[in-house]
């Protein structure tokens, strides 16, 4: 099976037909090779234009390959694969979904505290301040996180934040005994 006779499965450059465990078919050539993961990437041969069909395939998944070739320019930097500007906006986003994210998990809270959190953030915007929820950025929410237990913002607010926190409460609890 090895076609460099080198101990080397997936050389970078080679060309292979691979067949695989789950039954796909594909050829391509090898851009690399990771042992640690025993993660192979191949770029598809049918690939044309400067799009590319990569496939990052576990090594063991791959029943059978056949060498066909050797590639002269593997990673072909004349046609670039990578758009480095849709790269770097979708990676912007990711970080500021990830802060934002973060942002929503109660540091030095319970988790019933985080349920209340994230059932109150369905309905109202919230936000952790400390270990209290604050609600409509006036209405805060205190541990032990009860009806009783809403301060502040204008009487309209708090009550309507305390009728939404007994239903989520009812809620959770009925969640829990189920």
């Amino acid at each position: 099976m090895d076609p460099a006779g080198s101990g080397e499965q997936f050389v970078v450059g080679y060309r292979l037909a691979i067949k695989t465990t789950l039954g796909d078919d594909f050829e391509g050539h090898v851009l690399t090779y990771d042992k640690s993961s025993n993660i192979v990437v191949i770029q598809e041969s049918d690939s044309a234009g400067p799009r590319r069909n990569l496939r990052f395939v576990k090594a063991n998944y791959i029943k059978d390959f056949t060498f066909l070739g050797k590639v002269e320019e593997p990673l072909d930097i004349k046609s670039p694969y990578l758009d480095l500007n849709s790269l770097r906006s979708r990676e912007e986003a990711a970080i500021r979904q990830a802060e934002a994210d973060a942002e929503r998990i109660g540091v030095g809270v319970s988790q019933e505290a985080q349920d209340i959190f994230d059932a109150l953030s369905k309905t109202l915007p919230v936000r952790w301040e400390k270990t209290s929820i604050v609600v409509l950025n006036d209405v805060r929410v205190n541990n032990p996180y009860l009806p009783e237990n809403v301060t502040g913002g204008p009487p309209a607010a708090n009550e309507r934040v305390r009728k939404v926190l007994e239903l989520e409460r009812k809620r959770l609890q009925n969640r829990g005994t189920s």
